[in-house]
C-alpha cells in the first residue's frame, strides 16, 4: 500500500458500514487522517476507533450539523483535503413510481441528494482557502441507466448527484477543487445482503446483467475512491467514474 494520502484530512459520511467503512480503512492505510461521520453512533465510533480517526455523529440532512462537522474537522486537524459524500439509503418503500408515496420520495431525496448538496456547499469554502481539494460524491450506475425493477426516488436522486457533481467540477476546477461522481455497480454490502435474504429471485435477476458475473466487494469501490482522492487522478474532474463490472457497457452478457 502506498502513502498517496499521507498528511491529508478526509471526511467520510456513512462511514459506519459498507463502502464508507471500507474507504475509511483504505484512506487510513494510505496515510490520511480520517473523520468518520455517521448517524449511527455505535458503528460510526467503531469505524473511527479502528482507523485511529475522529468520529462525528451527524444527520447529513441537517444543514447546521453538516456545517459543524466540517468546522470541527478543521478545528481539530487544521485543514480539509478530501470529502467523500457517501451516505445514502435505499428503503423498501421506494419502488415503482406507481407504488412510491410522496413521503417516501421526499425522504430518499433528502438523504441521497440534499445531503450531498449540503456537504459540498460547506466543504468547498474550506478547500477554497487552501486552493485545493478533492470531493467524491457517491452516485450509482443507475444514474446512467434505466431499470424495469425501479426504485424511482433512488434512481432520480443518484441522477441528481451525478449532474450536480459535473456542474461543481466545472465551476470550481480553476480553484484547484476537483469534484467527481463515483458510480458503483451493485456492491456486496449489508443493503444488498438484505435484498438477497428477503427476495433471492429479485437479487439473482440483477446478477445476470453483470458481465463479470458477480457483485463488487466494498474494498474494490474503496480503491476507486482512493484513486479519485489522490493525485493519481489530478487531471480528472466533473467525471462520471463507473465501477460497475461492465453493466453500463453490456447488451447481452456471457452465459
Amino acid at each position: 500500500m502506498t502513502n498517496r494520502l499521507d498528511g491529508r484530512v478526509a471526511v467520510i459520511t456513512g462511514a459506519g458500514s459498507g463502502i464508507g467503512l471500507a474507504t475509511a480503512r483504505r484512506f487510513a492505510a494510505e496515510g490520511a487522517k480520517v473523520v468518520c461521520v455517521d448517524l449511527d453512533a455505535v458503528s460510526g465510533k467503531a469505524a473511527a476507533d479502528e482507523v485511529g480517526g475522529l468520529f462525528i455523529q451527524a444527520d447529513v440532512t441537517d444543514e447546521d450539523a453538516v456545517r459543524a462537522m466540517y468546522e470541527t474537522t478543521v478545528a481539530e486537524f487544521g485543514h480539509l483535503d478530501i470529502a467523500f459524500n457517501n451516505a445514502g439509503i435505499s428503503p423498501a418503500n421506494d419502488d415503482s413510481i406507481l407504488k412510491t408515496g410522496l413521503e417516501a420520495w421526499k425522504h430518499v431525496q433528502e438523504v441521497n441528494l440534499t445531503s450531498v448538496y449540503l456537504c459540498c456547499k460547506y466543504a468547498i469554502p474550506h478547500m477554497q482557502r487552501q486552493g485545493k481539494g478533492s470531493i467524491i460524491n457517491t452516485a450509482s450506475f443507475v444514474a446512467v441507466m434505466g431499470a424495469a425493477t425501479s426504485q424511482i426516488s433512488y434512481s432520480a436522486s443518484k441522477g441528481g448527484v451525478l449532474a450536480m457533481s459535473r456542474e461543481l467540477g466545472v465551476e470550481f476546477a480553476r480553484q484547484g477543487i476537483r469534484v467527481n461522481a463515483l458510480c458503483p455497480g451493485p456492491v456486496n454490502t449489508p443493503l444488498l445482503q438484505e435484498l438477497f435474504a428477503k427476495d433471492p429471485e429479485r437479487a439473482a435477476r440483477r446478477l445476470i446483467h453483470i458481465p463479470l458475473g458477480r457483485f463488487a466487494e466494498p474494498e474494490e469501490i474503496a480503491a476507486a475512491v482512493a484513486f479519485l482522492a489522490s493525485d493519481d487522478s489530478s487531471f480528472m474532474t466533473a467525471n462520471t467514474f463507473l465501477v460497475d463490472g461492465g453493466i453500463s457497457g453490456a447488451y447481452v452478457t456471457p452465459e
